[in-house]
């Protein structure tokens, strides 16, 4: 648990968040219209989206399936019986003058997330998952005193995902919003990209004297990065103390994040439930879900992140740290278990998240587009079991493999990469550098252990790194010793 240190003592940070997730569908949640990101604007907007009269929806039964796959995945309550309300406030991008959500009755119930912060684990608690339609998007930069509006996004079917107010820190928050991404994307019902919108999170927090009843809460609207959400919290809470501590009062609002500037502002005040005049869509009659369909649903969840850690830590023995790394999305999770499929699962995750992972960056591509495959970086990696090279000439072998689409063994036999095992080749080089360096050879008879490092060098060297590393070492002491 994070405090923060006042001029008049310690303070807790009580953080909830909203997580406003796009479902993965083709259609919107009450039409059928296109959901392609970065279309022209206005050029996916059905009548009823547009809010055109007479027109009525029509719910979407793909976008009910996704969201009960994500409470699943959850660990939350289905209800089986959920209403869909109007809420209602007017702005220009929300052209029927209210959003269709829902309140009293939402598809999910209570569920958890469980995070991990400084090697201590958290459960998160899950207060609901509701679907409601996006609104369009309000565009004010393009000329001056003008705002333009896009109906694109409007009817965009979104699941809220609301937690408990349980975070209590910048990093806790952090791994929570982290995992709740992850979920989702096992999940394959939303595909997380927060810089595309898809992703975005309303922070709100209060500060409070440890063991005290909680402080009145700002909520931070529409934060898009992790990283922006961490900065938000730390910031807002500072600003609160600092306020409290000089005879203030913290006034319940909703603020903006600068991310240029790193501070929030005031926005308006926050409105309650009843401002927005909440009833039942008189449009749409109740959801009523058919429990075996809710247990067909359950029955075809992927592994998630958590079960995939548990089996890597017990079948695979692999350590925790580590395990973190490969389940942190599932496209590394599904990539490594190719790799280490009928080899060493320590070796395979070795070359999974160090030296791929250094060349994924270095390009600045994910796993997904990696021009090295799990079967060929496999194929490598049996290549240094059996000897053929060393683990130095194995990453010459994974940059040509990458550049040249071929496999370890292609590129081994066109580079000449073959490692040198002969005892006498190898015998030959360790005379000759010996003979070459009587200085350093008396240095290592008087005990100067280091300077075998160097001897090891000039050999690697003189054979073109192709030197059996274990036999340069064994030969070579063997010859400085005698």
């Amino acid at each position: 648990m994070a405090t923060i240190q006042g001029a008049t003592g310690e303070w807790e940070m009580v953080i909830g968040m909203e997580v406003h997730a796009q479902v993965s569908s083709n259609a919107k949640l009450f039409s059928g219209a296109a959901t392609a990101f970065g279309a022209e604007p206005n050029s996916q907007v059905s009548l009823v989206d547009a809010a055109m009269p007479g027109m009525l929806p029509v719910i979407n039964g793909f976008c009910v399936e996704q969201a009960v796959r994500t409470g699943l995945g959850l660990k939350a309550e289905i209800n089986l019986r959920s209403v869909f309300d109007r809420k209602n406030y007017f702005y220009p991008d929300l052209p029927q003058g209210y959003q269709i959500s829902q309140f009293t009755r939402p598809v999910v119930g209570k569920g958890e997330v469980i995070v991990e912060v400084d090697g201590e684990e958290r459960r998160i608690g899950i207060t609901r998952l509701h679907l409601e339609q996006d609104a369009g998007k309000s565009i004010h930069d393009m000329d001056p005193g003008l705002t333009y509006v896009d109906l694109n996004r409007s009817g965009v079917a979104l699941m809220e995902i609301v937690s408990e107010p349980d975070i209590r820190s910048p990093e806790e928050a952090g791994a929570y919003l982290t995992k709740l991404r992850a979920i989702l994307r096992y999940l394959g019902t939303c595909d997380g990209n927060m810089e595309e919108g898809s992703l975005r999170a309303d922070v709100n927090v209060s500060v409070r004297r440890p063991g005290e009843g909680y402080g009145t809460r700002c909520e931070i609207k529409n934060v898009n990065s992790i990283r922006f959400v961490q900065q938000a919290i730390v910031f807002e809470a500072a600003r609160q103390v600092e306020l409290i501590e000089c005879g203030g009062t913290v006034v319940q609002e909703t603020r903006l994040f600068d991310a240029v500037r790193g501070e929030t502002r005031s926005m308006r005040s926050k409105e309650e439930a009843h401002d927005y005049r909440y009833f039942p869509d008189p449009d749409l009659l109740p959801l009523e879900l058919d429990p075996d369909w809710v247990e067909q649903i359950k029955a075809g969840l992927p592994e998630l992140p958590d079960e995939k850690a548990g089996r890597f830590r017990s079948d695979l023995g692999l350590p925790p740290d580590v395990v973190q790394q490969l389940v942190a999305e599932r496209e590394i999770a599904d990539y490594f278990e190719i790799v280490a499929t009928g080899r060493d699962a320590r070796v395979a995750a070795n070359w999974v998240i160090g030296e791929l992972f250094r060349f994924l960056n270095d390009k600045g591509i994910g796993i997904a587009d990696s021009p090295v495959s799990a079967s060929a970086l496999g194929g490598l990696i049996d290549l240094i079991a059996d000897g053929t090279v060393s683990n130095r000439l194995a990453k010459d072998v994974l940059e040509e493999m990458a550049a040249s689409g071929k496999d370890a063994a292609a590129v081994v036999e066109d580079k000449g990469l073959r490692q040198i095992t002969d005892s006498g080749a190898i015998e030959a080089a360790v005379d000759k550098v010996i003979a070459s360096a009587p200085k350093q050879v008396e240095q290592f008879r008087s005990g100067n252990e280091k300077i075998l490092g160097w001897f090891v060098g000039q050999i690697m060297k003189a054979t073109g790194g192709k030197a059996n590393p274990a036999a340069v070492n064994e030969i070579l002491r063997k010859k400085l010793s005698g």
